[in-house]
């Protein structure tokens, strides 16, 4: 059974950057496109970014283009977002995703970004 453990959120100031982990487990990571999405209070969740398996494209929300990176590393089971330049618009619980067909989501980190 696939499981998602991100880590790396907290409170920082705008302007200020963070870099949330996913670490992957239960199955072949490799095999596995990665994203994160991210649900603010009273909103739907919405996408974020993706990388794909083998070429590791990216893609990319236009809120966030420019100031986020998504990365990963198959050795170590992990995928990454490091997030500059933060915005109070960013606030937000932010979650990873396995995407292969189905997918199976972390239960997220909250990611507070104060004025």
């Amino acid at each position: 059974q696939v499981q998602l453990k991100e880590s790396g959120g907290g409170l920082v100031q705008a302007g200020g950057s963070l870099r949330l982990s996913c670490l992957f487990s239960g199955g072949t990571f490799g095999l596995y496109a990665m994203a994160w999405y991210r649900q603010a209070p009273g909103k739907e969740r919405e996408f974020v970014s993706r990388i794909s398996q083998r070429n590791f494209n990216t893609l990319y929300a236009d809120s966030v283009k420019g100031r986020f990176t998504i990365s990963r590393d198959n050795a170590k089971n992990t995928v990454y977002l490091q997030m500059d330049n933060l915005k109070p618009e960013d606030t937000a619980v932010y979650y990873c995703a396995a995407l292969r067909g189905v997918s199976y989501w972390g239960k997220g980190t909250l990611v507070t970004v104060s004025s």
